[in-house]
């Protein structure tokens, strides 16, 4: 025992006595941390891994860690949502052993399930002229806009085809491939416009920036997901399967 009385009782009733009730705040501190203890139990029982992805595609992200969550065994998987530059040093330095990427895809690393997001929208200020526009915007209409731009444009890339068509564009530091939201900002600041995928018109509202629709020939921007050849675990490969299975059936 505990050697104090805990508790006063009579015909009628049961109460705490003044030490029982000194006592309570550390009887519930005791069963947090048990509570906590297994919780910690199951959650080292359940084989993880760490998933980086690009905030564009983190609805893909987000449902392949509900499937996996989902299957017996389950899996669970921690979300790391980084840009081309911090995704491709985590890869390299085995911080995460699997990674969405847009291309250029690091070499020397194996890629599968790649797709395409169209990007077939201009990000520009909510008061520029183009803002009201109806109509399509095509290269020709940029004339006196300067056209972001990503410091990361492979001969032959979506963006290194639009460079050759542009007249004016400045390079974004840092890359509009690390962070399309956060170019935005630049956008809203009047520094210049911004192709954009559709998802970013889909899911992002501001007020002061608004997506017109743009065509400059088939603008694609092409992922894939990479992994470690010496991380191929039986958890890799099965969120390698997930993601081909949620692209297929998304």
């Amino acid at each position: 025992g505990l050697g104090v009385i805990l508790f006063e009782r009579s015909s009628r009733s049961v109460r705490p006595t003044p030490a029982g009730r000194a006592l309570v705040p550390f009887a519930e501190a005791l069963l947090d941390a048990a509570s906590a203890l297994a919780a910690e139990a199951v959650r080292q029982a359940t084989p993880s891994i760490r998933f980086a992805y690009p905030p564009l595609v983190g609805a893909l992200a987000a449902r392949v860690a509900r499937r996996l969550s989902h299957r017996s065994p389950a899996i669970a998987v921690d979300l790391r949502p980084a840009g081309w530059t911090a995704a491709t040093a985590a890869l390299r330095s085995g911080e995460v052993p699997v990674a969405i990427l847009s291309h250029p895809f690091p070499p020397g690393l194996p890629t599968t399930a790649r797709f395409q997001v169209p990007v077939a929208h201009l990000a520009v200020p909510a008061g520029d002229p183009l803002a009201g526009r109806a109509a399509t915007i095509v290269p020709d209409d940029l004339r006196r806009h300067r056209v972001l731009l990503p410091r990361t444009r492979p001969p032959g890339s979506m963006w290194a085809r639009l460079a050759a068509r542009v007249r004016q564009h400045r390079v974004v530091d840092p890359d509009i491939n690390d962070d399309f939201a956060a170019a935005l900002d630049l956008v809203a600041a009047g520094a210049g416009v911004l192709p954009a995928p559709r998802l970013l018109a889909e899911t992002i509202r501001r007020h002061d920036v608004r997506f017109v629709p743009f065509d400059a020939g088939d603008l694609r921007i092409t992922y894939g997901l990479v992994w470690r050849p010496d991380a191929a675990t039986a958890e890799v490969m099965a969120l390698v399967g997930t993601v081909q299975e949620a692209l297929r059936t998304r």
